[in-house]
């Protein structure tokens, strides 16, 4: 029987992406988002929780990425979880989880210094690719200005 590992968040950039180009014009690009839920203790007071999770997106995905998300944007993501494992210096075993993104859609939302960036008309809004491969075009972006009160 076959397994299911698939991740859908909803969350805020915590950074602009961190993109690397590798050899080849092979680019990964890493980012942390951040979500946040939202609850009423016993005694009615909100509480929010906020999990933060690593991002990965690789060649077209993290070209894109590169130039149209920012710190703050607003974006939904499809991925699967992903695990590292490695020894560090002292040989102590370390091991690292994430989300390769197998695709995103960009929502809006307020970056960093609260107004949304002018974008080209021709700005991609969704980004779709199964594991590291090319990106095909995609639609149109259509940025949300909606007054979000989250703390980016």
């Amino acid at each position: 029987m076959a397994g299911v590992n698939k991740v859908i968040l909803l969350g805020n950039l915590g950074a602009d992406p961190e993109v690397k180009y590798l050899e080849g014009d092979k680019a990964v690009a890493n980012i942390r988002l951040a979500t946040t839920e939202s609850y009423k203790d016993k005694s009615g007071n909100r509480v929010d929780q906020t999990e933060w999770h690593d991002l990965e997106m690789w060649d077209g995905q993290a070209k894109i990425a590169e130039q149209y998300l920012k710190k703050g944007m607003q974006i939904y993501v499809e991925g699967k979880i992903k695990s590292d494992t490695w020894q560090d210096d002292q040989g102590q075993n370390r091991k690292r989880t994430k989300i390769r993104v197998i695709s995103f859609t960009m929502l809006g939302g307020k970056p960093e210094g609260g107004s949304a960036p002018s974008q080209p008309s021709s700005a991609p809004q969704q980004a779709r690719a199964t594991s590291p491969a090319p990106m095909s075009s995609a639609p149109d972006m259509v940025m949300d200005d909606g007054d979000d009160d989250l703390p980016f």
